[in-house]
């Protein structure tokens, strides 16, 4: 009888050493397989939840061309990856809206070691909605729609609001002329480019519009978004406009946003700006460079905040190209 029960005391004591045995190898099994990469621990990270494309979520990083999709075009906006901003920095407690907390990255106009520019985007301000797509367009595609449209260059007017026709304005000082959407193939692909970036259908798009400002000469204070029912009759309300930059300017020549909300003299720019440029927001014309900004909340309501004009060119001139886009279809 004795003997009995020693024997199952014996079976005990082996079948609990064989179990923590089992276990310790699997540990060291999982352990082994973690350090070479075989298996991977769940990421907990805030950010692995939010979509790559939200805009109100996009955080900025290089594009490596040589990476497994290097095959598509590296103007592809819809491929692109954006730097990330790291949420648990010290000052990641303050408001979106305040400027003195957006990382700004250092525009750096040298060329890769493969003889193309980088491209990246980056928020500059939450009211309104603005953002600046650096490199938007080559050096060539900035040339091409300036000569494009020197022969054609008109003084720049006005919308009327009472019968949708053009006037004369001093509010706007400028020379320009329209090209119509789709007109040939470099400006397809413009177009296409625009839509990747904005999401908004090419469809939407109203002509590119090329403008000239030579020395004083300025835009007024003005919104985008129309408050009669006549120039909305096609498309509907202008919903965002992306302005390209074509050229750079030695002085002056801003694009500010007076009724922007922030600490806009935090910028990093601050001290560049002229006298206009230092009335709010501003953003200074770099060629190639894009300015994305939305005329309407996301309610669809439209949006004050993004009152905006082009201060007087000090030295130098301007080139620009802008495209306004609406919340339908835009018949041409």
């Amino acid at each position: 009888m004795a003997k009995g029960r020693y024997s199952r005391l014996q079976a005990r004591k082996s079948f609990s050493s064989t179990l923590i045995l089992i276990l310790v190898m699997f540990t060291f099994i999982i352990l082994i397989l973690v350090a070479f990469g075989m298996l991977y621990l769940p990421n907990n990270s805030a950010d692995s939840s939010r979509k790559a494309n939200d805009l109100t979520t996009i955080v900025h990083n290089k594009v490596d061309s040589n990476s497994a999709d290097s095959s598509r075009k590296a103007n592809d906006l819809s491929t692109i990856v954006h730097n990330k901003v790291d949420s648990n920095s010290a000052d990641s407690s303050r408001k979106a809206n305040d400027l003195s907390t957006i990382v700004h990255n250092k525009v750096d106009s040298s060329e890769r070691d493969d003889g193309r520019q980088e491209h990246w985007a980056e928020v500059i301000s939450w009211e309104p909605r603005s953002f600046i797509y650096h490199n938007f367009l080559s050096k060539e595609e900035c040339d091409y729609l300036i000569n494009l449209a020197k022969p054609h260059m008109q003084k720049s007017v006005v919308v009327d609001s009472k019968t949708g026709k053009s006037k004369d304005s001093k509010v706007r000082t400028s020379s320009g002329t329209f090209l119509p959407r789709g007109r040939d193939e470099k400006i397809r692909e413009i177009e296409k480019r625009i839509s990747d970036f904005t999401f908004i259908p090419v469809e939407h798009g109203e002509g590119l519009q090329v403008l000239h400002y030579e020395v004083g000469q300025k835009y007024e204070p003005h919104f985008d978004y129309f408050k009669d029912e006549f120039n909305t009759m096609n498309g509907g309300q202008r919903i965002a406009t992306l302005l390209m930059y074509l050229s750079d300017v030695e002085e002056g020549g801003e694009t500010v946003f007076p009724s922007a909300k922030g600490n806009y003299s935090a910028v990093p720019w601050w001290n560049e700006l002229s006298e206009c440029g230092k009335g709010g927001l501003s953003v200074k014309p770099k060629m190639g460079d894009a300015l994305l900004f939305w005329s309407m909340n996301p309610d669809a309501s439209l949006d004050p905040s993004s009152l905006h004009g082009g201060c007087p060119v000090i030295k130098g001139n301007k080139w620009s190209a802008t495209k306004w886009m609406r919340v339908n279809e835009y018949k041409v």
